[in-house]
């Protein structure tokens, strides 16, 4: 990736000081006075003008999508705007509201992007990535609130740990309106976790922050899920990469209401069935990691055979007893 490194003397005139290329985003150091005691500033900028760290900040670009969520999305946007960390972007798209969801944006500097209408949340959340200038990328659920110094502590965090490229935190979970215990989630949160992610989703969308060269390399979300479309990304992520993790609860994920996909289907097996057996077929897993993910293929489509078979659903059953046949090892 060809760098230019430039500098300047405020914050929104750069000048160039003097080319260079690196395989990726490096710290510059640099002279702490201009002549006329003008402190200097400096800046890292990818080929084509993408300004991606000022000083020592790297931009973070923020993605929020939304759908008939004014009054939620409005929150959501005050918890970016409450950060601490001041060196973001945000990018709001919108998956065709048929509500006032755009009058929920007024502050200057917000950018809203609309698209018709697809009901596939990893579809939206890749619109408005692929728009983003940061090196890092962090994506707000527009029902979710971040804490304060969210985008702070993972950002110092992935400076001191450069071995990961993505850092995710705990969160608070409420249901209208009321905590959630989280004490039965046993599970690994940091360094490999492929074997835990094949179970569930491990990292929630709202908690992560991640480097946009991690994104693009492992394509994205799945463009076509409406459900599980981040334990689809998350698996094929843990299954290549180490994740990093920060023990704190710096986002707060608001549940229960009717539109959420999660409340409208109540089956979210289902869709982690369809992306894992996906990722499957398509030879994404090899060795251990491809052993470990026919199991718990097998193991899915047995439970949820039995809840088709309780619900009288018999053909269904049938089916996915079959195909946990399939995939047993």
């Amino acid at each position: 990736m060809a760098l230019r490194v430039v500098t300047a003397t405020q914050p929104d005139g750069y000048y160039i000081s003097h080319p260079g290329c690196a395989d990726s985003f490096s710290w510059v150091e640099a002279e702490n006075r201009l002549p006329g005691g003008r402190e200097k500033r400096t800046a890292l900028i990818l080929a084509g003008g993408t300004i991606i760290s000022r000083g020592n900040r790297l931009l973070i670009s923020v993605v929020i999508p939304t759908y008939n969520r004014r009054a939620h999305l409005n929150e959501a946007i005050r918890s970016v705007r409450e950060q601490t960390y001041e060196h973001w972007e945000l990018i709001v798209v919108d998956d065709g509201s048929t509500d006032d969801t755009s009058t929920a944006i007024c502050w200057e500097g917000i950018r809203f992007l609309r698209t018709g209408h697809s009901g596939c949340p990893g579809r939206v959340r890749n619109i408005g990535a692929q728009e983003a200038r940061g090196a890092l990328l962090a994506f707000l659920d527009s029902d979710d609130l971040w804490k304060p110094e969210k985008l702070s502590r993972q950002a110092a965090f992935l400076r001191e740990h450069p071995e990961f490229p993505l850092c995710h935190t705990r969160e608070i979970w409420l249901r209208n309106g009321k905590i959630v215990s989280q004490a039965g989630q046993r599970h690994r949160r940091s360094g490999f976790l492929f074997e835990d992610a094949l179970k569930k989703c491990i990292i929630g969308p709202s908690t992560a922050v991640l480097t946009k060269e991690l994104f693009q390399k492992h394509g994205g979300f799945h463009p076509g899920l409406e459900i599980a479309e981040d334990y689809e990304l998350w698996l094929r992520i843990c299954n290549a990469e180490e994740v990093g993790y920060i023990d704190e609860a710096l986002v707060v994920k608001r549940a229960g209401h009717s539109d959420q996909l999660s409340e409208k289907y109540g089956r979210i097996e289902y869709f982690r069935i369809l992306a894992l057996r996906e990722n499957i077929e398509s030879g994404a897993f090899k060795g251990q990691n491809r052993k470990l993910a026919l199991a718990e293929m097998s193991r899915k489509c047995r439970i949820y055979a039995a809840g088709c078979r309780k619900r009288r659903k018999e053909k269904e059953a049938r089916r996915f007893y079959a195909m946990a046949a399939e995939y047993q090892d």
